[in-house]
């Protein structure tokens, strides 16, 4: 891969990925922005190493995947404190165009497996496949995440009463 190819595709995909972050991280575009830039630097990095066995998008989606759970795992936090901590996010943390607070706050209660499928799926229309592939877990797997991971949205949300 060129460094122009590389270019091409990281203006293409640039919108997704960020959206797919932000949605993993709740919200947070400041984080989401974060492991974006440093999934982009390590896609540059190694972009020697895509041999175009998948789509670009699914490579450079599977990095960034990678980088949300290094994230995950550098904050020893307890998911206590994690949900604690979210259960108030000020509007500066959340952009406008992401009103539902009780979704993410739904969603941050899932664990980072559950909700990188969820997200995939439903937000990015990623195919189980595709996913199977970002996540690096086997295809029914991610089957089995999607399944809790709706169970638990669903009781999480009807819980509060969130109406769409």
């Amino acid at each position: 891969m060129t460094r122009a190819d590389f270019e091409k595709e990281v203006l293409i995909n640039r919108e997704p990925l960020r959206r797919f972050l932000l949605n993993l991280c709740a919200g947070n575009s400041s984080l989401a922005d974060d492991i974006a830039q440093e999934a982009f630097v390590k896609a540059y990095l190694n972009m020697n190493t895509f041999r175009g066995f998948s789509k670009f998008s699914t490579w450079l989606f599977r990095i960034a995947y990678n980088c949300f759970c290094d994230n995950i795992k550098k904050n020893t936090r307890t998911q206590s404190e994690q949900v604690e901590n979210y259960s108030v996010i000020s509007h500066g943390e959340i952009d406008e165009k992401y009103r539902h607070q009780e979704l993410y706050m739904a969603l941050k209660l899932l664990n980072e497996k559950e909700r990188g499928a969820i997200i995939l799926f439903y937000m990015e229309d990623k195919s189980l496949i595709q996913i199977s592939k970002i996540t690096g877990t086997p295809l029914n797997t991610v089957k089995s995440h999607l399944s809790r991971a709706r169970r638990h949205l669903s009781e999480h949300l009807s819980k509060i009463g969130y109406e769409r």
